[in-house]
């Protein structure tokens, strides 16, 4: 891997996430694209590492990922602490939201976002 952020060889499967958004995905991105959340940047389908968050805000070291129902397998929830335990050890502090809360919650996860990010 060249590079820690964005590696270029991930720049193909990042820009297929981003054409192939999910629901919740899509209705999150279009609360947090151009700094409608607080004046808080966010980018979508950021990468760290080998991993691809589904969305980042560089400033405040903040990872949102959106999870569907294959993530409450035990294997990807392995899988999601591994992942999350590495962004962690660089400062990244990692939420998840289910999609359902997305999609059904909304305003109550941009509140839980926005707590997050006023955490210095």
């Amino acid at each position: 891997m060249d590079h820690l952020y964005n590696d270029k060889n991930l720049k193909n499967s990042r820009r297929d996430l981003r054409r192939n958004q999910t629901k919740a995905e899509c209705k999150l991105w279009h609360h947090l694209r151009n700094r409608r959340l607080k004046g808080n940047r966010f980018t979508r389908q950021y990468s760290v590492g080998k991993y691809i968050l589904d969305f980042y805000c560089p400033k405040k070291k903040l990872a949102i990922e959106i999870d569907g129902g294959q993530h409450n397998k035990t294997i990807k929830r392995k899988q999601d602490k591994i992942r999350t335990n590495y962004l962690n050890a660089l400062e990244i502090k990692v939420i998840r939201y289910w999609n359902n809360q997305v999609l059904d919650k909304t305003n109550e996860v941009l509140e839980d976002i926005l707590k997050h990010l006023n955490k210095e």
